[in-house]
């Protein structure tokens, strides 16, 4: 069983700026792809960015280009999502996830991600 442990969420205001983590346990070698999703009451789960974790190669969804940041950090076998310029909307649970294929290159499909985190709360008032 794969265990994903996320931190790094809590309550800013707009503008402010959030840095969440997610750590992959009990997962043999690195996972393929890293991803971030969100969902905030009453609506979908967004799909907002991916990581290929061996090329590095990102993906981010046009709703949050330009103010978040997909990284890694190899070394810790940690995925990074910096979010800047947060506004109220950005208001969501916050899940990072994991997948070993994708099944439309440079597509964010929650579907391909098996194993998921647990979810943290990102509150931005206004």
């Amino acid at each position: 069983q794969v265990h994903l442990m996320e931190s790094g969420g809590g309550s800013v205001e707009a503008g402010g700026s959030l840095r969440l983590s997610c750590k992959p346990s009990d997962y043999k070698g690195r996972p393929n792809y890293m991803g971030w999703f969100r969902q905030a009451p009453g609506k979908e789960r967004e799909g907002l960015a991916i990581i290929d974790s061996f090329a590095g190669d990102t993906v981010i969804t046009d709703s949050v280009r330009g103010r978040f940041i997909i990284s890694q950090d190899n070394a810790k076998n940690t995925v990074f999502l910096q979010m800047n310029n947060l506004q109220p909307e950005d208001t969501a649970i916050y899940y990072c996830a994991a997948a070993t294929r994708l099944s439309e290159r440079r597509k964010i499909v929650a579907a391909d991600f098996a194993y998921w985190g647990q979810g943290t709360q990102v509150t931005v008032s206004s």
